[in-house]
């Protein structure tokens, strides 16, 4: 199998692929014990069959630039094929400062091409592709070297068959006319915005068990150090406390050392050290913090008030959509958005863009009393209402 190892190589192939109208790409990588991907493995093919121009690009070579293949990611000419493409663009974007653009991403694809919510890669080969995947290398430490053959076949395999999905799926979404359908998913993929952490927002993604003011400033806070404190030393953020710990920390407010010690759940390692003089400047800064600064969570359940009735006829109307485009209920509208539509609810992603047009216009119309559903044969299908 052909394992690129030099600069050289990589900037032939990369030169080949650029008169090419696309290529397939994956990445392997390893996270367990760093807060930023280390990228291990680059997996390339152009078009053809089989392993025929196909390659490993061994980023941990001694003296390899990945420079040339930045530039392939650069070039407008080529689209990059990913499946699930999110984790293999933030390596590329973090490591190298580039999106690969112009960008196809097959699961995005597939989903509205009638393989459901989120199709995994081996299922689009098993139906696409008319293939099967050896499983047997889907855990194993990419880093290692000399990589073994069954790793070689493995991670090949991720973008030989990935040609005939593209391939597939291209077509299929050029005949039904889902192309700005697909292009408005891929604009979060493509967003920079979508890759960066900010310390400052970290708090938004701890499930907290209150809401009071102290309470959030200090989860606002811990979190924010947490943030800051593991990307400066790319390390996973449990390995400075986890989630349960910041809670604990935020309900107690230590003060001092003996306080801190005293927590049931913070690590050893937490407890002295840059560690927690961070934990402690954070509950002085929570203390501290200006009221109009305090974080606030949303909780709407309380006040939402549904129409029942109206709920349950989007969910039919849902139904019947999602049946007659092929594409999955949750894709296009999810239950909590439907029970805020019925409560009056108008700023929701299933009422814009492409969900608008499959969805969201008829369920508008269907709550202002301008359509009816209505039975045909064994279809539900949507009836003009007289205007009155």
């Amino acid at each position: 199998m052909n394992i690129i190892t030099t600069t050289d190589a990589l900037a032939t192939i990369c030169a080949e692929a650029a008169s090419e109208p696309y290529v397939t790409l994956d990445t392997e990588f390893l996270r367990e014990r760093t807060y930023y991907s280390k990228l291990c493995l680059v997996q390339m093919a152009l078009p053809g069959k089989g392993s025929e121009r196909a390659w490993l690009i061994d980023p941990l070579a001694d003296g390899i630039s990945l420079d040339p293949l930045l530039e392939l990611m650069r070039n407008p000419d080529v689209v990059k094929v990913f499946h699930a493409a999110r984790q293999d663009l933030e390596i590329f974007f973090i490591d190298g400062g580039v999106i690969p653009q112009p960008l196809f991403d097959t699961q995005i694809a597939s989903m509205v091409c009638g393989f459901g919510e989120q199709a995994g890669y081996e299922t689009l080969v098993r139906k696409i592709a008319k293939a099967s995947l050896d499983k047997t290398s889907r855990f194993t430490d990419w880093a290692q070297r000399p990589l073994s053959e069954a790793q070689q076949r493995y991670a090949l395999a991720d973008v030989t068959h990935l040609r005939v999905i593209y391939e597939y799926l291209k077509a299929e979404i050029e005949n039904n006319g889902r192309a700005h359908w697909v292009a408005e998913e891929l604009e979060v993929l493509t967003s920079p915005e979508t890759y960066i952490t900010h310390p400052d927002d970290a708090w938004q993604r701890i499930k907290t068990r209150g809401n009071g003011g102290r309470f959030m400033a200090a989860v606002k806070e811990l979190a924010r150090f947490r943030e800051d404190f593991a990307q400066s030393r790319n390390v996973p953020r449990s390995r400075v406390y986890k989630d349960d710990a910041l809670l604990e920390l935020a309900s107690t407010k230590p003060e001092n050392h003996e306080a801190l010690n005293r927590s049931r759940l913070l690590l050893r390692e937490a407890r002295r050290g840059d560690i927690a003089d961070g934990i402690l400047a954070a509950i002085r800064a929570a203390q501290a913090m200006k009221p109009e600064d305090i974080p606030r969570v949303a909780d709407d359940n309380g006040q939402i008030q549904v129409n029942p009735a109206l709920a349950e006829l989007l969910r039919v109307m849902l139904k019947a959509r999602a049946e007659s485009s092929g594409v999955a209920q949750k894709l296009i509208a999810s239950t909590s958005e439907l029970d805020a539509i019925a409560a009056g609810k108008r700023d929701l992603p299933s009422l814009k863009g492409w969900r608008g047009e499959l969805f969201g216009n008829d369920a508008l119309r269907l709550c202002q009393g301008e359509l009816a559903l209505a039975a045909k044969g064994n279809r539900v299908i949507t009836v003009e209402l007289p205007k009155a």
